[in-house]
């Protein structure tokens, strides 16, 4: 006699909807995570070379626009010129007094040949641009940080303490990640692996409701996350980033030449009328 098979037990079409729903929210927002502390990361790093690499130069470019406005103030004595180069001092240092700035116009004499000589000598020998090295977490840095941050996401459990543990957990997963730290990744997956989840799911009875409150939840958390993205896309380093995505240290390159070009200038410009 044949077995009767069991029948299949009846499931709401609509919670069914919800949690798939919901798996496919929680995907993406973890992939929305990833992109974005990825970016972060990137640009954070973009911004350390950019400052430690072009840095000396921009402050080389803004003394120079100081000397050459205080050389032409000394040369015509015209009370704008001496605005000018006040303000431009400014930039360089704290803000001297008039009477200041007026007494070392009055001995620029004395101080021209040391100012040409500058000159030539950065015309001669370019200014050195520092050695500096971008730190970029690479693909399997990528891959593992993705990895833990879908295991353990603290938005993936609604327990206030498990989201705790888990919120310190990510937290060094970030710092690793940050450093493009593989061997600690993995010391951290294998840490995670070992650990108790802890997390508790919501009473039956109350599935449905649950699943709606958590997909207006990811769906709110993914909106904050482009619109952080956005912001992050918008500032200096970012808009940076957009010009070469592919080879940002090329393009630092690129702007340390202009730079350097400008200074030549510059040195040139500011020679012609410390020494005519």
């Amino acid at each position: 006699m044949d077995e009767v098979s069991a029948p299949t037990p009846w499931s709401d079409p609509e919670i069914a909807e919800l949690e798939r729903q919901v798996a496919a929210a929680e995907t993406a927002l973890l992939d929305d995570e990833v992109d974005v502390t990825t970016l972060q990361v990137e640009l954070d790093n973009l911004a350390i070379v950019h400052h430690r690499r072009l840095g000396p130069l921009y402050e080389r470019l803004d003394e120079l626009d100081a000397l050459i406005a205080e050389a032409i103030a000394a040369h015509t004595g015209d009370p704008t010129d001496i605005r000018r180069a006040v303000e431009l001092r400014g930039v360089v240092t704290d803000m001297p007094d008039l009477d200041s700035l007026l007494g070392a116009l009055d001995g620029a004499g004395g101080g021209s040949g040391g100012a040409s000589g500058g000159a030539g000598e950065a015309a001669d020998e370019p200014m050195p641009v520092p050695e500096v090295h971008r730190v970029s977490p690479g693909a399997e840095a990528r891959k593992l940080f993705r990895e833990l941050a879908r295991r353990a996401h603290p938005d993936l459990v609604q327990d206030p303490e498990e989201k705790q543990r888990r919120g310190t957990f990510i937290a060094r997963v970030n710092a690793a990640y940050a450093r493009g730290d593989v061997t600690e990744l993995l010391a951290l997956g294998t840490e995670w692996a070992t650990s108790p989840e802890g997390a508790i799911g919501p009473d039956a009875e109350s599935r449905g409701q649950w699943l709606r409150s958590r997909l207006a939840w990811l769906t709110h958390r993914r909106a904050e996350l482009a619109g952080l993205r956005d912001q992050l896309m918008e500032g200096a380093m970012g808009q940076l980033l957009q010009l070469a995505p592919n080879d940002p240290d090329g393009l630092l390159e690129h702007l340390a030449d202009q730079l350097l070009h400008d200074i030549a200038e510059k040195e040139k410009v500011l020679g012609t009328l410390v020494d005519p």
